[in-house]
């Protein structure tokens, strides 16, 4: 049969995407990328003309990462189709390997999102012992999960952990002491300090707030704020990229992802940042694409699960979270629990009856933890987000007194080891699900193979 050309394609993929925008998931309502853009992989890189010919893209890439490369490609000005339809019709094309839209990635706790429910902070609650420095020193999640006597053993020293988010107040009292240099990619400077108002932008504190978590989770680690999220929460693929690459280049160990994005807002192959995950864990596979840029460095990867909870069943697979399920070795995955030890309603979690489908490997306190916030403050705030930071400092902690430890022994150890497992059924979701909340006492101790006698549950309820 002869092969279609490119117009044609174009012309089938417009249609291929008109149908999956409106006859798809009630999550999938907008191409949510940025407009003009495209990432583009090739069996044949001599194709690269040709194929920008055919798909209305300008000859030379803006740029490109990777070997073989990913090429980053503009639209010609009278290209006026969307990445989404863009990305549906090359995927048609015998000579693109990959072709994914610049994805846009949200903070989860942003209100107004249609995969995720929103979570605003405050300055406090009646309840509680308040939004203060006593407060931030002294509440809950640290003894429900033995961070004390972890502490005993380590407290994360000669551990980077790079925190891509919003940026952080730089001169916040809980970082004194504690942060190498970072980097702003939204503005491109050296300069990663959060930009808003309080209480007028919405997200604004999202990334102080995290990196405070890490701050007092694990206290001798050193925190490198790396900006990748606007003043709106909004970030793109190719921004984490220079993070990640940034963050290797600069010695961190563990990268904090407090952000993501269901893959059904914008088609396309969606292994963008599951190549680079891939390319910077312990065993390379040979024919992979590699990333020189990375500097041959292994990284882990601790990203959150997301806040769809109660959302449809709650088990929507948000990314790059989700990229677990590509056994991927050197992620974790990180749901929310409560303080009483249950699953946070708004916490996405994996359906137990999708066989390999667990990528919500673990649980971590995330409702009401207090933390740092822009201006000397502090705050609550609710979200997988800061129990994301959690794992992270508890892997930094292990990282600390285990250097030499893979990464894929330190996942697999600590899915072994590492805190009670729960397996139960979530009558509000009617699915089941099998996650481990995590123990710091048993995450260091899991480390040298030993076990850490836990009340078992068994049932978990919401």
């Amino acid at each position: 049969m002869q092969k279609l050309t490119g117009e044609f394609l174009l012309k089938a993929g417009i249609l291929l995407a008109l149908i999956f925008t409106f006859g798809g998931s009630s999550f999938a309502q907008t191409c949510n990328a940025v407009p003009g853009q495209i990432l583009v992989d090739l069996f044949n890189q001599a194709n690269l003309p040709a194929v920008a010919t055919a798909f209305q893209l300008e000859q030379t890439p803006i740029d490109q990462v990777g070997t073989p490369p990913t090429y980053r490609m503009r639209f010609l000005p009278g290209n006026t189709q969307t990445p989404c339809q863009v990305a549906t019709a090359m995927i048609a094309d015998a000579r693109v390997k990959q072709a994914e839209p610049n994805r846009i990635l949200n903070t989860p706790e942003q209100q107004g999102l249609p995969w995720t429910t929103g979570h605003s902070w405050s300055i406090g609650h009646s309840w509680s012992i308040g939004g203060s420095t006593k407060g931030y020193n002294n509440q809950w999640f640290p003894r429900h999960i033995r961070l004390p006597q972890a502490h005993a053993v380590s407290t994360g020293q000669n551990i980077k952990v790079a925190v891509l988010d919003t940026g952080i107040d730089l001169n916040h009292p809980a970082f004194a002491g504690r942060l190498v240099p970072g980097y702003d990619f939204v503005d491109n400077d050296d300069n990663p300090s959060e930009v808003g108002v309080i209480r007028q932008t919405p997200v604004y504190g999202h990334g102080t707030h995290v990196a405070g978590i890490v701050a007092i989770t694990a206290p001798g680690a050193k925190i490198m704020p790396l900006r990748v999220l606007d003043e709106n929460g909004e970030g793109t693929l190719w921004r984490v990229k220079d993070a990640l690459v940034y963050a290797a280049q600069n010695g961190a160990t563990v990268i904090n992802i407090s952000f993501g994005y269901p893959p059904n807002f914008a088609p396309g192959s969606n292994t963008f940042l599951q190549d680079l995950f891939n390319s910077c864990d312990d065993i390379v596979v040979p024919g992979e694409q590699q990333f020189p840029e990375l500097d041959d460095k292994r990284l882990l990867i601790v990203a959150g699960a997301g806040n769809a909870g109660q959302i449809g069943n709650g088990t929507t697979q948000i990314y790059p979270a989700a990229e677990r399920l590509q056994s991927d070795d050197n992620i974790l995955s990180v749901g929310a629990s409560t303080r009483y030890d249950r699953l946070a309603p708004f916490s996405t979690m994996a359906n137990a009856n999708s066989g390999s489908g667990r990528w919500v490997r673990f649980v971590a306190p995330g409702e009401n933890i207090v933390s740092a916030l822009p201006g000397g403050r502090y705050g609550v705030w609710s979200g997988t987000s800061m129990s994301t930071p959690i794992m992270s400092g508890i892997a930094a902690m292990v990282k600390s007194v285990n250097p030499g430890l893979i990464n894929t022994d330190l996942v697999e150890q600590l899915e072994e080891f590492g805190g009670a497992e729960w397996e139960c059924h979530l009558n509000s979701r009617n699915t089941e699900m099998e996650t481990l909340r995590i123990d710091a006492v048993c995450a260091l101790n899991g480390i040298s193979g030993q076990e850490c006698p836990l009340p078992e549950r068994e049932t978990c309820t919401e």
